[in-house]
């Protein structure tokens, strides 16, 4: 599920929206977020195709939700919401990490991994897209690097304390 979050940039904050106010109309998702009408839509589109936002199926009144959340995205939708905390306690601005660092969060632990372990863990992410990813967590505070002194040096990665708390919030 990270994995679709992670798909679109703003997936997160627009579920987590969506569940905060039980729905929302575009115009006004547009405006909290400063999205281009281009964005919205192909993130709208992303969370329909994953079966996590419906059109508000009803006629009625002009303020009425465009955007809801189906049954199957009120659980992503809470996810979503806890993330969302855990980024504003944290100081992770929204756009600040790459599209694997959520699902790298919640797979590693405090226990020091190698990268070839968390790449596979991650499969199919690519070398390059696991080395960005890294060194944007790491420039975050997420996760400490740490070289074995050994020939060659080899390189192990775990979770800080504030990674940790990130990873709380993406396990519930």
């Amino acid at each position: 599920m990270l994995r679709l979050l992670e798909a679109n940039r703003w997936a997160t904050p627009v579920l987590a929206l969506l569940s905060r106010e039980q729905g929302s109309r575009f115009a006004v998702i547009a405006r909290a977020f400063d999205l281009s009408h281009n964005s919205l839509t192909r993130c709208l589109v992303h969370l329909k195709e994953c079966g996590w936002v419906i059109p508000n199926p009803g006629h009625g009144h002009p303020l009425r939700p465009e955007y809801l959340l189906s049954e199957a995205g009120r659980p992503v939708g809470a996810l979503c919401e806890r993330i969302e905390a855990a980024r504003a306690r944290l100081k992770l601005a929204t756009g600040a990490l790459p599209r694997w660092s959520l699902p790298l969060v919640a797979g590693l632990g405090p226990d020091w991994a190698r990268f070839g372990e968390i790449q596979a863990q991650l499969a199919p992410v690519t070398p390059r897209a696991l080395s960005t990813t890294l060194k944007a967590v790491i420039d975050e505070a997420l996760v400490h690097r740490r070289l074995e002194d050994r020939y060659p040096p080899l390189p192990l990665y775990a979770l800080t304390a504030k990674g940790q708390e990130l990873a709380r919030a993406l396990t519930g």
